[in-house]
């Protein structure tokens, strides 16, 4: 028989059906398990089949349940069912990957007929096994509105599924759930909707069947409006059939137009469809074969929900109950309890006439059928080797990422406070509840300062109180509310008093309660103005979270469910993010994550080598932080991790990130022109030898002025600082800090601005300064800055950038503002402080400056480092905030010069005119930032949206130490990021 024949002569049976009433209410004109290679399929079938007695046949109708946790006298069990009575197949429950891989190829060898393996995964295969990650719960997917992202997920579950030689997921769940108080069903449901619901249902069954694995829609007919659990009793379902066919059949009847493969059904009693007293729906004739197979038209696998739940258990006897899922019309029999007593039963009830053989030998084939389609007729083992590895991919992580981001649900946001603005007008803390929350405090604090606090939940009033106390001095308190249950007979672990606490702070202060976990405990939190819902509590959402809230992500989701009057299905929709950093993985913006790992590699042989004690690295691309990492130590003795947090002297840096950012603020509202000279704007500097020196050269390093001067030398003497120069402790007229216990005269300041203005200029060749690289460019400009602005350039920065940015340790004069426990030290200073530098800035002129200084002075961790460059590639804009205009960024960051690299403040990595810095060689021309003496870089690349960052303390102990520059560190670490996008050199 050809093809083409099979295919007209199978459509014409079910033709037939249609026509002849059998499908009235739904019909369909494909079997799902017809493969395309229908005749090799029909071939290897019969094959198969006809190798097999009639004990070995009815095997084919069972699925027990294995385990890969339990010990051998349960391998030993398994092994003997499939020897002996050819069982159909295994559902695998908890476990360890490679432990269950392991066994599916011991248990396949032993079968003589290959088994399908199949697994309840309804979030993946975490679910069950340890050791992989979750994908999200279907509550949470229903709040996801791009349906595509559902199918990836299919798609990347069905590649896990596959890697484990498995054929079928019991998934997924179809359940309209029209109850609140549905105690079994709730979050494994998309949502409340019926259209919503089968949006996604078929989204997840394309990407698990287009890509190999079996999909199976359940729990047929509907376990949405139910208040006991199938696992404990039987559930009794009184809704009239109109309705069930108007609700909880509408899912079934759009998936099988799609060609669902398979169905399970239900413990359920419901009278409509069968008014048989304690019927359970999955042992009806009237609903599994009357209305699923001959109303409903389904053809393809039909499994009963598990066998020993109590909803058919309590009833039935093993053996028994088998029989008469197998006479209401179910092809295989789900954990069933005594198979060599169920076969027994059943043989005699052939023998008996209760059940044709012919009968069994029909869906024997139907499960051949489907084992053919699954791949079954060329099975393999299972490769063990990295099989760990193979189900981790960086995709799964960015599926997963993705999907949990446009969860997220901004339900109710008073005066659009969500995402935050202002920062620098707001005091933030934020409370965990239930969970120490460590990951949502460490990304709060990514986004501006915060105090964190944390209760257990169901705290007594005392404790209430202390935290009433606590906060009572921030403006804004953004609260996690964890340890959320999914029971609502517990009010899904809400405690009244907590929700209490929420309403008494709401009344002085804005707050903000994100929920991790079950929506529908929300009914508890009517009455507050800000709630968001994050539907599970985990670190992804927990880091998501707070990228919601300052706007580094939109917020996409909408509640797929009514929880109360306020919080009704359909709350939620878009809200615009205002482009802040968000976070997430390489493989997300389109870096290879393996190529990225090298940095490792680098950043841990110049710790080994002693080329710093630590480092930390950060790569932002398209504004998303995807690499942020920490090596090593704060000293090479005994000391504390560098970590996200360790905040470095950034020497120089301080040019661009101080000095340069005040100068283009300046040009944008029109103060400052950058043909003028710097006697225009400082007036004593006229009769000097810097009277006609103009703002652009001077910022291009062109304008003659030396390299360098060591101001230290004129304050010391004997090798050591000078009495009438620094004091031990503070006293009148020497309170200017220098290092710990060291104090500067008051006028030293002044002493180092005339030791600057008097200093000589070089030499003009050809009519005009060569190119110096030059700190005392910046000592002039700071003036520059300081003069128009009336304001000394830290207090001006902190007003105008790093407050309003959220940045809570760029800073100058650090030890002001933060323990020193977190700053890595410098350089123990033998020639001039003579003690070790820590929290101090390291260049010497910047310190007896008072430590702001126009080249130096800086200090910062390198989260911060990386917004105030995200604002430089967001042409001037950051948030809520605008401070330079797109032109001057443009202006300032372009090559300003035919006899060096530089632009003006900013260095470039020019091949033409030398190479820049630590750029990397793969970096292109467009590329601009700056180094810093103590071993720090910056680089944004608006070509790439790329941004670097890599901040060290190589200068720790002896600044003498230049192995960082030699063994090209920061430069190899810059080609790996361009690597990681593809280039090559």
């Amino acid at each position: 028989m050809s093809m083409k024949l099979w295919r007209v002569l199978t459509v014409g049976f079910i033709a037939v059906l249609f026509t002849s009433g059998k499908a009235d209410k739904f019909a369909r004109l494909e079997d799902p398990l017809i493969s395309n290679d229908a005749l090799d399929q029909k071939s290897w079938v019969d094959s198969v089949f006809n190798s097999l007695n009639f004990e070995d046949r009815l095997g084919q109708l069972f699925m027990v349940a294995a385990y890969s946790n339990k010990d051998q006298n349960h391998v030993n069990e398994i092994a003997k069912l499939v020897e002996n009575e050819n069982l159909g197949g295994l559902i695998f429950f908890q476990g360890g990957p490679d432990r269950q891989a392991r066994l599916t190829n011991y248990y396949q060898a032993l079968s003589k007929t290959p088994l399908f393996i199949a697994m309840d995964a309804e979030w993946g295969i975490s679910m069950r096994l340890d050791s992989v990650p979750d994908f999200p719960k279907a509550m949470t997917l229903g709040a996801v509105q791009d349906t595509d992202l559902i199918y990836e997920m299919g798609t990347e579950m069905a590649r896990q599924f596959k890697e484990l030689g498995m054929h079928i997921n019991f998934a997924p769940v179809v359940d309209v759930n029209s109850n609140p108080d549905n105690p079994v069903i709730g979050y494994r449901a998309f949502g409340e909707n019926k259209k919503l619901v089968t949006q996604r249902a078929v989204a997840y069954m394309k990407g698990l069947q287009d890509h190999g694995v079996i999909a199976n829609a359940k729990h047929f007919p509907g376990h949405g409006d139910t208040e006991v659990d199938s696992h404990y009793s039987l559930p009794v379902i009184k809704n009239p059939e109109q309705r069930i066919w108007d609700i909880d059949l509408y899912p079934y009847q759009e998936l099988f137009r799609e060609n669902l493969m398979s169905v399970m059904v239900a413990h359920l009693n419901i009278p409509s469809l069968d008014p048989t007293a304690n019927m359970a729906t999955s042992l009806s004739k009237k609903v599994v074969t009357d209305l699923l197979q001959d109303r409903m038209n389904f053809q393809g696998l039909i499994f009963t929900d598990a066998l020993n739940m109590k909803g058919v258990a309590k009833t039935n006897a093993p053996g028994e109950v088998d029989l008469k899922a197998l006479l209401a019309g179910n092809d295989i029999l789900l954990y069933s309890q005594d198979v060599p007593k169920a076969k027994a039963i059943i043989k005699r009830a052939v023998e008996d006439g209760v059940i044709a053989e012919s009968e069994i030998n029909r869906r024997v084939k139907k499960v051949l059928k489907a084992k053919y389609w699954a791949g079954l007729n060329e099975y393999r083992p299972i490769k063990t080797r990295g099989l760990i590895d193979r189900l981790n991919t960086p995709k799964t992580k960015v599926i997963t990422e993705e999907l949990y981001a446009d969860a997220i649900t901004v339900a109710t946001n008073k005066d659009d406070l969500i995402p935050f603005k202002q920062l620098d007008l707001k005091n933030f803390a934020s409370l965990t509840i239930g969970d120490e929350g460590k990951e949502f405090q460490k990304y709060l604090s990514k986004y501006s300062k915060f105090e964190h606090f944390s209760i257990k939940k169901a705290a007594d009033q005392t404790s209430h109180y202390n935290t009433m106390k606590k906060l009572e001095d921030f403006d804004v308190v953004v609260v996690g509310l964890m340890g959320v249950t999914n029971s609502p007979s517990r009010k899904f672990g809400i405690a009244p008093g907590d929700v209490q606490l929420l309403k008494d702070l709401s009344k002085r202060q804005k707050v903000v309660v994100v929920l991790f976990g079950n929506s529908y405990a929300a009914q508890y939190l009517e009455g507050l103005e800000n709630v968001v819902f994050a539907y599970e509590n985990n670190d992804i959402t927990q880091e998501l979270a707070p990228q919601i809230l300052f706007g580094g992500r939109p917020a996409q989701g909408i509640l797929p469910v009514s929880v109360s009057d306020q919080y009704t299905e359909g709350v939620g929709g878009f809200l615009p993010g205002n482009h802040r950093l968000s976070y997430g993985t390489p493989e997300s913006v389109g870096l290879d994550g393996a190529v990225l790992d090298k940095i490792d590699e680098v950043a841990e042989k110049a710790i080994r080598i002693q080329a710093t004690p630590g480092a930390s690295v950060l790569v932002v691309k398209d504004g998303k932080v995807v690499f942020e990492r920490s090596y090593g130590q704060l000293e090479y003795k005994a000391s504390p991790k560098v970590n996200s947090e360790t905040v470095y002297d950034l020497a120089s840096i301080t040019k661009v990130l101080a000095t340069t950012q005040a100068v283009m603020f300046l040009v944008s509202r029109g103060e400052l022109d950058m043909n003028k000279t710097l006697s225009d704007y400082l007036p004593e500097l006229r009769g000097t030898n810097k009277e006609k020196l103009v703002l652009k050269d001077v910022m291009a390093h062109e304008a003659g002025l030396v390299a360098y001067i060591p101001h230290y030398a004129k304050t010391v003497q004997n090798g050591s600082w000078r009495g009438d120069f620094y004091k031990p402790t503070a006293e009148p007229g020497f309170t200017r800090p220098v290092s710990n216990d060291m104090f500067g005269r008051d006028d030293l300041r002044d002493s180092i601005w005339n030791w600057t203005v008097e200093s000589k200029l070089m030499q003009k060749s050809g009519g005009r300064y060569k190119y110096v690289y030059s700190d005392l460019t910046m000592y002039l400009m700071q003036a520059v800055v300081e003069r128009v602005v009336n304001q000394p350039l830290n207090e001006f920065m902190d007003q105008n950038f790093y407050e309003p940015l959220g940045l809570s340790t760029l800073t100058f004069k650090p030890t002001e503002k933060m323990p020193v426990d977190n700053i890595a030290p410098t350089e123990d200073d033998v020639a001039f402080r003579k003690r070790l530098v820590r929290g101090y800035v390291h260049d010497p002129g910047a310190a007896m400056f008072g430590g702001v200084a126009g080249h130096a002075g800086l200090f910062g961790k390198a989260n911060d480092l990386a917004v105030m460059m995200q604002m430089m590639l967001n042409k001037g804009y950051y948030g809520d905030v605008a401070l330079i205009k797109p032109e001057v960024v443009e202006t300032f960051t372009k090559n300003q010069s035919n006899q060096s690299r530089r632009g003006w403040g900013w260095d470039k990595p020019n091949k033409e005119v030398g190479k820049g810095g630590s750029a990397g060689d793969l970096a292109p021309k467009s590329v601009y930032g700056h180094t810093g003496f103590t071993g720090t870089c910056i680089w944004a690349d608006p070509d790439n949206n790329l941004i670097y960052v890599f901040l060290s303390n190589r200068v720790y102990p002896d600044a003498n130490n230049t192995k960082l520059l030699k063994e090209g560190v920061r430069t190899e670490i810059h080609d790996i990021i361009y690597q990681a996008m593809g280039k090559s050199k």
